[in-house]
Order: structure tokens, then sequence, then C-alpha cells
């Protein structure tokens, strides 16, 4: 998974407030439900050290965040009296949490929001089309995503009008009206996949019309396409069905992606090579020579490592030897917070893997950007 979303939080220095909120608000009383919520944690934020600016603006944020419906959470970041990351969690946190360090707790968010698919929808009849393209979509409902890189578009296209008795004519032209429309929707369709990078597009509508649409797909999204009977531009339709193969599609995506990176960790030879343990992948980092990092995430770890801050490649197993390059305090740090950090700070990329999917020492492993030579 690409952690790019989290380099505001890392591009700062600290300390910081992180903190996991249920915002679900079950009735009436919901708004005082989630005002005592936040108040525990912003005792826990304080008991810690908090300043006072940091704790007011994130409950200013969390409290006064859109309400949603159903049961849903907050995840916010915040230092020096500014909030620098607020995201929508579409379930409630496994555990509410409020915690201030030198480094944010991302864990838990990472863990949550998954890998990010960018993807484009098109749901086509003879008229024209609906388009939503979104370059994250993570969340098991896909409404409820809210980092959209383009709404959604209606092709109201060319339409065909014919009285009387139908002739062999006009059905001719409204066959040509068609593939017209079908022509222009793929158009529109590849140019916003090219701009979410999609990849996956899902296509829904009329059983006659999206063969026709497939077919005037570029070659490259063609490939991509995953078709269904699900979806209806009519007023009303209900797009709970649509939505579950969108969500399908995506998880096989990510599911893939995942299998890649398990593939190419238990293949080595001259030239891909990989790491296996917490010293060697640490190590690595600190090259920056790490492309992919596979995690088994235990949340229960007490794991931790050194930083330095002045460079995201300063990790180390020791003090000492951030020490010997020039680091005259480091700091001690939750190992998940610090390796976070590293693979954002270096463009390395995040795989979670589940403790059987892959035999991992000490539940990390890496895959190398090259290989070290003699």
């Amino acid at each position: 998974m690409d952690l790019s979303y989290l380099r505001p939080i890392y591009a700062q220095p600290g300390p910081w407030a992180s903190v996991y909120l249920d915002a679900s608000r079950s009735d009436a009383n919901g708004e005082h439900e989630v005002a005592l919520r936040w108040q525990a944690l912003a005792d826990r934020l304080a008991a810690q050290g908090a300043d006072q600016p940091t704790i007011d603006v994130i409950g200013d944020t969390l409290t006064n965040y859109p309400t949603q419906q159903g049961r849903y959470g907050l995840a916010a970041f915040a230092r020096a009296g500014r909030v620098a990351l607020v995201e929508p969690m579409n379930a409630p946190p496994a555990v509410e949490e409020a915690t201030y360090a030198e480094l944010p707790h991302a864990m838990p968010l990472v863990a949550f929001r998954g890998e990010d698919i960018p993807y484009v929808r098109v749901v086509a009849d003879r008229a024209g089309a609906d388009l939503e393209g979104m370059a994250v979509a993570t969340t098991p409902r896909l409404r409820e995503v809210d980092r959209e890189v383009r709404g959604r578009e209606q092709y109201p296209l060319h339409k065909a009008h014919s009285g009387g008795e139908s002739r062999e004519g006009d059905r001719f032209t409204v066959d040509e009206i068609w593939k017209r429309n079908a022509g222009d929707v793929a158009a529109a369709t590849a140019e916003l996949a090219e701009a979410v990078g999609a990849e996956v597009v899902v296509v829904g509508g009329d059983v006659r019309t999206v063969p026709m649409f497939v077919a005037k797909l570029p070659k490259r999204w063609q490939e991509r396409v995953v078709r269904t009977d699900a979806g209806s531009r009519a007023a009303g339709a209900d797009e709970e069905a649509l939505d579950d193969v969108t969500i399908q599609a995506i998880a096989d995506v990510a599911d893939r992606h995942t299998q890649d990176a398990i593939d190419r960790f238990g293949t080595q030879d001259g030239e891909h090579v990989a790491a296996s343990g917490l010293p060697d992948v640490v190590s690595a980092l600190q090259r920056r020579q790490v492309e992919t990092v596979l995690l088994v995430n235990d949340m229960s770890s007490t794991d931790t490592l050194f930083i330095g801050l002045d460079d995201p490649s300063l990790i180390a197993m020791e003090a000492d030897t951030l020490r010997a390059v020039g680091v005259e305090d480091p700091l001690r740090v939750r190992a998940d917070q610090a390796l976070l950090r590293a693979i954002t700070g270096t463009d390395a990329a995040l795989v979670l893997v589940g403790p059987d999917e892959v035999p991992l020492e000490h539940g990390i492993g890496a895959v190398m950007r090259w290989a070290d030579r003699p």
C-alpha cells in the first residue's frame, strides 16, 4: 500500500496528538454521547502532557465533522494547535485511543484503511452514462468514501426519436446513435481512468449498451473491466448491488497486490533479494534499499526502535548506531511508529499480511530495490 497520505504528519516535528474516536450517533442524544467520548479522550491527552490549543483544535474538528449515517469513526492527528490530518473510518475504531508522543500513532489508521485501489465506475444505457472516479477506494461502503478525485459526472448523450410504426431505417438510426453514444462514453471513461490512475473499471447498466461501450474502450482499459448486470441510471435506483460488485473488484485487485509481494519475497535470485527479521529490515531501511515491507500488524507488540529526527532513514535497533552517525540524542519510540515513518519517508510500500500467510522472522520482511554487490 502507498503511504503517501501520511506525509503531512511526518513532514513536521512532534510531539503529536493522535486520536481515534467512535463518532457514531445512536439517537437524539447522539451528539451528547460523542461529546462525552471525546472528553474522555481529551482527558487522556492532557494527562500525557498535550498542550491545550492542540486538544481544543482536535475537539473542534471531531465534534464539528459532518455527520454520517450508521456507525463510524474518526482519526485525527494534530500538533502545535493545528490539525494536520483527519480521516473518516466507516466503522468505529476497535479501541478508542488518544496518544501524545514524538511520532504520530498511525498504524491503527493504516490497518483500517488498507490498500488504496483507484477505480472508475460506469453505469451506461442507451441515452448516456454516469461516471464516477475515485483515487482512493478502501472502505466497505463506497458511498462513505469522501476522498473523491472527480465526483459523479452525467453524460446525457445523443437521443433518437421515431414516431409511428417502426421501420428498418429507424432501427438503423437508433443503432448508430447507440454506437456513437458508446464511443463518447468510452472516451470520457478513458480520460477519467487516466486521471485517477484506475486499476479497475467497473461497468454496469443496460445489458445491450454495456458490451458496445466496452468494445470502444482502449485496450489497456478493456483489460481492467469488470462487467455486471447490476446498476441503473433510473432515479432512486438502489446502488447496493453495484456497490457490492465494485467492492469485490477492488478487493480482488488488493489481494493480487498482496500475493505479488508475497511471491516476490519468496523468490530470491541474483537480481531480487529479500530481508527477514527486524534487524535486517531496519538495516535496509537505513540504506533506503527497501521497496516493500511485509508486516504482521501486532498491536500488542512492545518492540521499540531508535530514531533521529532529521531523516526518516535514521532508524536503528540500538541508540549507539545512530550516535555513530552523528545523532546526539536518539529517541526511543514504538517500533511500528518508527517503521511507518521510515517506510513513508523512503518512498517504500507496505503490505500487511496475516501471521500464516508468509514465513516472516519476528513478523517482518522486505523486498529490496536492489541486491547488495560484493
